[in-house]
């Protein structure tokens, strides 16, 4: 969910660089991609993600 999440700011923060835009306060297109970078950081650090259940196989149900 991060990494889709990361996607996205990282598309927010080309748009951002490519039109010049700079929002007030400091905010810019390298905000942005530091932004993503964090939130994939976060991805592979396992925060965020699904958790695997103890019980049952990765099948879900065994098969007979």
């Amino acid at each position: 969910m991060l990494a889709i999440v990361a996607a996205i700011v990282f598309g927010l923060g080309l748009l951002l660089d490519l039109l010049g835009v700079n929002i007030p306060g400091g905010v810019s297109g390298m905000t942005f991609v530091l932004l993503g970078l964090t939130l994939l950081a976060l991805h592979q650090a396992g925060i965020g993600t699904a958790s695997v259940r103890s019980y049952g196989n990765w099948r879900g149900r065994a098969r007979r």
